[in-house]
């Protein structure tokens, strides 16, 4: 019998240490920076350093790494919280922290949060009421807004015009628009009569005034519309226009299932914090003035 052993090969695939940390463009979207995609044609075009470099797709970051993009630091925070609230738009506001024409926007009543930031989930053009959903989680809004995810939007409109079920037909089958075919996924009559007829109307995009447009390539127009549905989100009956509710853990879960996200804690947690909330809220109400109740069309039933 030989003594001679035999070498032992390592397994170079078994042995190679897992990468750490978080890839770039995932981390940087987590603060609503935008979305993965174009993360990384940012970083493609060079406008993204790491620690003074500049960054290559792929490349990965820890904690206390550096990051800027286009020269400005980027103060990454860890996965905390997961918040989000629920807004009752009134018409005449505009979906833009800041307007150059002094209109009043939808983040001047919304409470203020220290070291985090309200994302938009979403938008609604300034003659558009109802739900708007805001988060500080930057990777669950890019989620719910992309059109990959399919997300169900739903609409009470008031159509002016006939409405024949020929142009019903056309919405459902698809029309041509400016921007590309668009459609309804469902159509709700509320069972009332005359030049003036509500409807429940989904959509699974967000793009600009789409329902609007889809009605007027039917030679109808839209004299009210509002949001009462985002995902698996209705707008509560009781909240006012102008007003705001922080969403439970349940109906956070609920929205981060939908987009395939791991669950994580709903905040915020303390009593105090609820408090402290709420009386911005009510500060805010107080010197804001001009909100009125939400609407919802008698008899109106809600697609499903």
């Amino acid at each position: 019998m030989s003594n001679i052993e035999t070498p032992v090969v390592e397994d170079t695939a078994t042995s190679a240490a897992a990468p750490t940390g978080e890839r770039l463009q995932k981390a940087l979207a987590r603060q609503g920076l935008g979305s993965r995609r174009q993360i990384e044609a940012w970083i493609a075009e060079g406008r993204i350093h790491v620690n003074g470099e500049k960054a290559t797709l792929g490349i990965r970051i820890q904690s206390g790494d550096q990051v800027a993009l286009d020269g400005r630091t980027v103060h990454l925070k860890e996965q905390g919280n997961r918040r989000v609230i629920a807004y009752n738009k009134p018409e005449g506001e505009v979906c833009t922290r800041t307007d150059p024409e002094g209109r009043p926007t939808v983040f001047d009543r919304l409470p203020k949060i220290a070291g985090e930031r309200w994302i938009a989930i979403g938008r609604l053009d300034i003659n558009t009421s109802g739900l708007l959903l805001f988060t500080t989680d930057g990777e669950l809004a890019n989620r719910l807004m992309h059109p990959s995810h399919q997300i169900e939007r739903e609409y009470a409109v008031r159509v002016f015009g006939e409405v024949t079920q020929q142009k019903v037909k056309n919405l459902f089958d698809g029309v041509e628009l400016e921007d590309g075919p668009a459609r309804f996924t469902d159509i709700v009559d509320s069972a009332n009569e005359g030049i003036n007829r509500w409807f429940h109307v989904c959509i699974l995009e967000g793009r600009n005034r789409e329902v609007r447009r889809l009605w007027e390539s039917q030679d109808l127009s839209v004299s009210r519309l509002k949001r009462v549905r985002y995902g698996s989100t209705i707008i509560p009956d009781h909240l006012r226009q102008g007003r705001w509710v922080e969403l439970e853990q349940a109906d956070v879960d609920a929205l981060a299932d939908l987009v395939e996200l791991p669950r994580v804690a709903a905040g915020p947690k303390t009593r105090e914090d609820r408090q402290r909330t709420e009386r911005q809220q009510r500060k805010r109400q107080n010197v804001k003035t001009g909100g009125r109740r939400g609407v919802r069309p008698v008899g109106a039933r809600r697609a499903r």
